[in-house]
C-alpha cells in the first residue's frame, strides 16, 4: 500500500429500451409501449458527499435513462447494523458499501463477485485486498483515503511554526507555542465513536510489527495491550490531543461542529482525513490545509500517517437490476463523467491508475506526497472482528471522558475484541 498512492488513477455503457406493439380487434393498430426507467437502490454512508451524489445521479439519468435512488447513512449512525437491517426486512439495496475483511464476512453471502469486470485490472496495487476472498472480488475501492492531523497553515505561520513536529515532544512544544498566541491547538471530533473506535485505534494496530499476529493473539487471550511497546504513546498522543482541545468536547466534538470550528479558524489540528476536504471547501475555499503525523514516540522515523480503501462499492447477488449496478459502477470509474465526481467533486484521490489524478485537491495532494516518501502505514481497523470498532469507540469516549484508567481501557478494547471475535 504505500506505492498504491503514487500510482494514480476509466469506458461506455448501453441501455436497452422496452417496446411493446398491441393490436384492437376491429382494426390492426400498433403503439410503443411506454420507456421503462429503471432504479438502482444505492445504500452508502459517506454524509460527506451526500450532495454530490444526489447531483451525479441527475446526471446519470439524463445521460444513461437509469434512476439512482441513494439513501445515506452514516455521521456517527451504525451503517453495518442499518445494511444488516435492511437485508432482514427484504428491502434490499442494489448497491451498498462494505469497509472489507471481517466486514465483507458479514454479508459475502449475499454479495456478487466482480471479479469479471472490465475495471479490476486498473485497480492500483493493493486497493482490493480488503475484498478479495479465495480468488474473487467482491468490491469496487471507493477511494484511496488517509488521515493523521490535518492542520491549518495560517494558525501555524501566526504562531511561529516554522518546522512541523515529528515527535511527540515536538506536537507538545507546537501546541505550547500555539497557546501562547491565542490560538486553541484541537478541534476534537471525541464525540463521535468512529474517530476513536475506527480511525483513532488503527494508530495503535497499524504501528504494529505484524498486525495480524497482535489482533488474533488478543482475541486469543494471548497477547495484553498493556504488555505492547506502542501502547503507552498511542495513549500519551491521545491524552495530548484532550489536553490541548476543546474543554467541551463531548458537546462540540461531533463531527459536523468539529470540522466547521477547524474550518473557520477556531482551532489549529484536528484528527481526520482527507474525506473532509469538500466540508472545507464549503466554508473557505482558499483554506489553507496540510497534514501531520501522528507521533506516538520521540523517533521521527516512527512518525507517519495512515492510508487505505475507507469503503467498497458491492451489489447484490439477488438485485433485479444486477446487470444495471454492474454498468453503473463500470461508468463511475471509467467515463469521463464519473472521474470528474470522483476526482473534483468527491475530492477522492483515485483507487484507479487509469483515473488522472492531476490538481489534486490540497489534502490529497499532501497524503500523496506522504505516500511517495513511504511515510505511511496501512489502515488495519477493518480486520478487527465485526461490531468491535462500536465497543472500543465507547471505551475509548469514557476514556476521554475520565471514566475509565487506562489499564481499564485496555481491558476494554481487549474484550471487544474476544467478545466479538466468537460471534
Amino acid at each position: 500500500m504505500k506505492k498504491v498512492l503514487s500510482l494514480v488513477l476509466v469506458a461506455s455503457l448501453s441501455m436497452g429500451l422496452l417496446a411493446g406493439c398491441g393490436k384492437g380487434s376491429s382494426s390492426s393498430t400498433s403503439s410503443s409501449a411506454p420507456k421503462e426507467t429503471k432504479t438502482i437502490k444505492i445504500f452508502q454512508l459517506k454524509v460527506e458527499i451526500k450532495d454530490q451524489l444526489a447531483k451525479m445521479a441527475q446526471e446519470y439519468e439524463k445521460e444513461k435513462g437509469v434512476k439512482l435512488n441513494i439513501e445515506t447513512v452514516g455521521g456517527g449512525a451504525d451503517y453495518g447494523a442499518a445494511l444488516i437491517s435492511k437485508f432482514s426486512s427484504g428491502d434490499e439495496p442494489d448497491i451498498y458499501n462494505t469497509t472489507g475483511y471481517s466486514d465483507l464476512d458479514r454479508v459475502i453471502d449475499k454479495t456478487e463477485p466482480l471479479t469479471d469486470q472490465p475495471w479490476i485490472k486498473d485497480m492500483v496495487a493493493g486497493a482490493g485486498d480488503g475484498v478479495t476472498k479465495d480468488g474473487k472480488v467482491y468490491g469496487q475501492p471507493q477511494a484511496i483515503e488517509g488521515f493523521g492531523f490535518a492542520y491549518n497553515k495560517a494558525l501555524f505561520d501566526k504562531a511561529g511554526i516554522t518546522k512541523l513536529p515529528e515527535t511527540l515532544a515536538d506536537l507538545e512544544a507546537a501546541c505550547q507555542k500555539l497557546q501562547a498566541a491565542g490560538i486553541q491547538p484541537f478541534s476534537n471530533s471525541y464525540a463521535e465513536w468512529w474517530v476513536l473506535g475506527i480511525h483513532n485505534v488503527t494508530v495503535l494496530l497499524s504501528q504494529q510489527k505484524d498486525p495480524d499476529k497482535f489482533i488474533s493473539g488478543i482475541a486469543a487471550g494471548t497477547t495484553k495491550i498493556k504488555d505492547n511497546e506502542v501502547a503507552d504513546g498511542w495513549v500519551k498522543l491521545l491524552d495530548l490531543t484532550k489536553k490541548y482541545g476543546q474543554k467541551n468536547a463531548f458537546q462540540t466534538g461531533d463531527y459536523k461542529t468539529s470540522v466547521t470550528d477547524f474550518a473557520s479558524g477556531k482551532a489549529a489540528m484536528i484528527q481526520q482525513g482527507t474525506w473532509i476536504q469538500a466540508d472545507i471547501d464549503k466554508i473557505d475555499p482558499n483554506f489553507k490545509v496540510g497534514f501531520l503525523t501522528m507521533p506516538t514516540t520521540d523517533d521521527a522515523s516512527k512518525s507517519k500517517v495512515f492510508i487505505g480503501v475507507p469503503q467498497y462499492w458491492c451489489v447484490s447477488k439477488n438485485s433485479k437490476v444486477k446487470s444495471e449496478a454492474k454498468e453503473f459502477l463500470n461508468w463511475l470509474v471509467t467515463s469521463k463523467t464519473g472521474q470528474n465526481y470522483i476526482v473534483n467533486e468527491f475530492k477522492f484521490l483515485p483507487a484507479f491508475k487509469t483515473i488522472e489524478a492531476a490538481n489534486l485537491a490540497p489534502m490529497n495532494a499532501a497524503m500523496n506526497a506522504y505516500a511517495k516518501s513511504g511515510k505511511t502505514y496501512t489502515w488495519q481497523f477493518a480486520k478487527l472482528p465485526a461490531g468491535a470498532t462500536n465497543v472500543i469507540g465507547d471505551s475509548m469516549m469514557k476514556y476521554v471522558a475520565g471514566s475509565l484508567t487506562k489499564d481499564q481501557l485496555f481491558t476494554g478494547i481487549e474484550k471487544a475484541i474476544i467478545d466479538k471475535s466468537k460471534k
